[in-house]
């Protein structure tokens, strides 16, 4: 089997805005866009979002590194995201993960390189 390339899918109730999220937040690039699914390039990897979601809810698994998660928190809660988890520091060191949701309830994690 040769695999052409791996990427994440994710739902959103409003897709345009969850693409205005991972593109504006977290400095993403749109691929290709219809009205079926946007295909956004972020650090290499790659996040369909798909229609039709409910806004619930839902575990991801993606985590995104950065090197400051207090202020990519921030920047996710100004954007219209949510903060689950404050960013707590450990062992005299800065904080090194955030608990986050995205615009569209899809729960996604900031860390930092330790």
């Amino acid at each position: 089997m040769i695999v052409e390339r791996v990427k994440y899918i994710i739902w959103a109730a409003d897709m345009d805005r969850a693409a205005r999220f991972y593109t504006h937040v977290l400095g993403g690039t749109v691929l290709r866009q219809n009205p079926h699914i946007c295909e956004i390039q972020i650090a290499g990897g790659i996040i369909g979002i798909h229609g039709g979601g409910e806004g619930t809810r839902t575990w991801t698994g993606l985590s995104f590194q950065v090197p400051d998660v207090v202020a990519g928190a921030a920047e996710i809660v100004a954007a219209g995201g949510e903060l689950v988890r404050e960013p707590q520091p450990e062992d005299d060191e800065p904080p090194h993960l955030a608990m986050c949701v995205d615009t569209e309830g899809n729960e996604i994690m900031l860390t930092r390189k330790r």
